[in-house]
């Protein structure tokens, strides 16, 4: 409460500020490290999921960035107003501003100073250059407020080459500045590294902090992102129960999408059981029956549950799916299924009998695989479902899929044999269609691009 109400006497202060006819008002009456420090506040409570603060967080850079292309060696002798530079930077300031008011401070320490050099390389692109200065340099060493951004930038910057030192750093992060923009952030990037590093307890650990803290943070949709890839690419090591508790702490709206957007890419990935069950969880709802007419749950369950004994029901069920309710991927996806459903209940054509001589050899599954594919139209721009990239460079990271085997592969008989029964094919059709409906809606999905948000 305290920090809300000071927060709010700095926000009308400065939309004073900016409604006076003087340009340089502010910029006259307030010192960088206090714009800085109110851009702050105004993110903590961004972060906080206080979505109507952004616009006073754009007026607060652009009047910071004002103030600091104006600061002079004069202002910056005042250690806080260097800092706040730094801060500024690291919060994504324009570059161009840093390096200009970093060449007019004359009495700045080498370690200032050589955070000032790693930041402005990170700012421009120079990731290589940023690690090499900013490595040595120690964030618990220094005033909380530098030292939180510092550790999130360099366990950004780490996150790929080496990703436990970047989770370390993270949690540095965290300790310094809790409740704030740099913890959401902490903990959204600590997520997908999670998962980069297969680390079932590290994932479920930082996601359920994020939902906690930080779901209506506007960034949110990255974690969310981040989290259903992780679901996906951790399935074996992440209970059910353990998925449902993280997602029982979100509305039940957030959590219907969660369970929905699990459950189309389980399906896709032929993890049958992960998809049936977050069917089941979107279809059902915390009040028994909220969702049970959402085609896209009707949709992702049946394609979960085909076998040779459903295939009949699951027909039927995508026989009733609306699709005027579906997006263009799902109606995709739904026309797919429906037509290999119909492969597979179709009357087997008659075949020749083999020569008792030899078999005829099937062909290879590359070869199988490249003829279904040329089956499919080009598409200019294809690409993988991936997650989104976060701010400032992270990168989150999505498993790829398995591919699925070939269902021609199963039929593939030996070239000679010793009995008439071992050349038998036991291999059920209905689980070979199957395989191909799998690959085919895989191939169909990476088209057409992401899952529904």
């Amino acid at each position: 409460m305290k920090r809300a109400a000071i927060t709010s006497r700095l926000m009308g202060l400065l939309l004073l500020a900016a409604g006076y006819p003087s340009a340089g008002f502010a910029q006259d009456t307030l010192q960088p490290y206090q714009l800085v420090r109110s851009l702050q506040l105004i993110q903590d409570r961004i972060a906080a999921g206080d979505h109507a603060a952004m616009p006073m967080q754009a007026k607060l850079l652009e009047m910071t960035d004002a103030r600091l292309r104006q600061a002079d060696a004069e202002d910056f002798k005042d250690p806080r107003n260097f800092r706040a530079l730094l801060v500024y930077g690291m919060s994504g300031g324009n570059p161009a501003t840093v390096e200009g008011a970093v060449s007019r401070a004359t009495s700045i320490d080498a370690q200032d100073l050589a955070i000032a050099k790693g930041i402005i390389n990170y700012l421009v692109g120079r990731p290589a250059g940023a690690i090499d200065v900013l490595k040595p340099i120690d964030p618990m060493a220094l005033p909380s407020d530098l030292g939180a951004f510092l550790a999130l930038v360099k366990g950004s910057l780490l996150a790929t080459d080496e990703p436990a030192t970047a989770l370390t750093l993270l949690d540095e992060a965290r300790l310094l500045s809790p409740g704030t923009l740099v913890e959401e952030a902490a903990l959204r990037r600590s997520v997908g590294i999670a998962v980069a590093q297969g680390d079932a307890a590290r994932f479920a650990l930082a996601s359920t902090q994020y939902v906690e803290r930080y779901l209506y943070s506007p960034y949110a949709s990255q974690f969310a992102d981040s989290f259903v890839s992780g679901v996906i690419a951790l399935h074996m090591s992440i209970s059910q129960d353990k998925l449902a508790d993280i997602t029982s702490m979100m509305d039940p709206e957030r959590e219907t999408v969660i369970y929905l957007r699990i459950a189309r890419r389980a399906a896709i990935d032929g993890l049958s059981d992960l998809s049936a069950f977050a069917s089941a969880r979107a279809v059902k709802g915390r009040d028994g029956n909220t969702n049970q007419g959402d085609p896209r749950a009707l949709l992702y369950s049946s394609l979960s549950t085909v076998t040779s004994g459903t295939i009949e029901d699951v027909r039927t069920k995508l026989g009733k799916i609306d699709r005027s309710k579906l997006s263009d991927g799902d109606r995709a996806l739904l026309d797919a299924a429906q037509a290999i459903a119909g492969e597979v209940v179709a009357p087997p054509a008659s075949l020749p009998a083999p020569s008792p001589a030899a078999v005829t050899p099937q062909p290879e599954p590359e070869a199988a695989q490249a003829a279904d594919e040329a089956g499919l139209p080009p598409v200019e721009g294809a690409a993988s479902e991936q997650p989104a990239v976060a701010p400032s460079g992270a990168k989150a990271v999505a498993a790829p899929s398995a591919p699925s085997p070939s269902a021609d592969a199963a039929t593939v008989l030996p070239a000679s044999a010793p009995t008439a029964s071992a050349t038998a094919d036991t291999t059920d059709p209905t689980d070979a269609a199957m395989m191909k409906t799998r690959r085919q809606l895989d191939l169909i999905d990476q088209m057409l691009g992401a899952a529904p948000k």
